[in-house]
């Protein structure tokens, strides 16, 4: 029985093979051809993919693209084949990972916001009048536990309380923070006149100390002479950045430094920076608002009325406060 169930197997796979040779003799020979040539380039393909190439990860790609091409003769090999060059001459680019780091330093952590904390903050004038001493010292806190350097007018403020605890807590942390914004701005002033001396280039230090310098004065916790010294110091580091790298004094640099040196009544060395922020920012509106301000203040009246003329017909975009300027002195005579 076996016997004649082999005999059967093998005559009916030698049907199925007359069929299929049958089959294939009423097509061309030159569609013949075509599916040899198929069937070779996805042979070809893969055994490139797989063996040659060693991609063990994208073996499975390699497979569905060989079976795509023998299930489509022609079509397939010139779909993948135009696909690829397609990619490689238009849609490739380098890549360029000079900025990437891949450290946890560019993570950033999203903390949840405090909402009661922040809900309770109110000014520091106010916070000063209220007799509840525990709700003061908890005020205190909360503007210690913050931006300490961004808050040392506030804090100033508190040292008037008559809360000697939380006056107790704002002496100290004053002291601290202008103790230390002494020390640092004292080595970097030294270091860059020592640069500027030895023909050395301090340009990264010059804007750096400018900017930590602005941050704390502008708030003006320092007594009239201590502030007017560090002005003057501010005023020589933004000199040495001037005349090494004018390129590098950015806009709000030049509007720091005159804001600083008209506190002090310095209008005549305001009035030279002036001057440069107009040749270096002609066309930024800081340039007619430096000059507006400092002509106002030192009550130059012609000058001020003269830079006003030329802000109403520049191109440059005004912001409200420089509107509400015109607008009051728009009717005004220059006299």
């Amino acid at each position: 029985m076996k016997r004649d169930m082999l005999q059967n197997t093998i005559q009916n796979m030698e049907n199925i093979a007359r069929n299929v040779v049958a089959l294939l003799q009423r097509f061309p020979r030159w569609f013949l051809f075509l599916l040899a040539v198929n069937a070779a380039a996805a042979l070809l393909y893969l055994l490139f993919g797989i063996c040659l190439r060693r991609k063990k990860e994208g073996a499975a790609q390699y497979v569905f693209n060989a079976v795509v091409m023998l299930l489509c003769p022609a079509v397939g090999v010139l779909f993948f084949f135009f696909g690829t060059c397609f990619h490689h001459l238009l849609m490739r680019r380098e890549v360029d990972l000079a900025d990437v780091i891949f450290s946890k330093q560019r993570v950033r952590s999203l903390l949840q916001a405090d909402v009661e904390r922040e809900s309770n903050l109110v000014p520091m004038e106010e916070a000063l009048a209220v007799s509840d001493q525990a709700s003061l010292r908890g005020m205190m806190l909360n503007v210690i536990r913050g931006d300490i350097q961004n808050s040392l007018a506030s804090i100033a403020l508190a040292l008037n309380s008559e809360d000697s605890e939380t006056s107790h807590y704002a002496a100290s942390v004053l002291r601290d923070q202008l103790n230390d914004f002494r020390a640092y701005v004292g080595k970097l002033y030294t270091q860059i006149q020592e640069a500027k001396q030895s023909g050395e280039d301090a340009s990264e230090e010059a804007a750096l100390l400018i900017i930590y310098m602005d941050q704390v004065l502008a708030q003006h916790v320092f007594t009239g002479l201590e502030q007017e010294t560090f002005v003057r110091e501010m005023d020589e580091v933004c000199e040495i950045l001037f005349e090494d790298h004018p390129e590098k004094m950015e806009s709000s640099v030049f509007e720091s430094i005159v804001l600083r040196l008209m506190e002090i009544e310095a209008y005549e060395r305001a009035d030279i920076w002036c001057t440069r922020v107009v040749e270096c920012c002609p066309d930024q509106l800081v340039s007619y608002t430096c000059r507006l301000k400092l002509y106002f203040t030192a009550g130059w009246k012609d000058r001020f009325f003269e830079a006003l003329e030329q802000v109403k017909h520049s191109d440059v975009v005004i912001d409200n406060e420089t509107l509400e300027l015109i607008r009051m002195f728009n009717e005004k005579p220059a006299g």
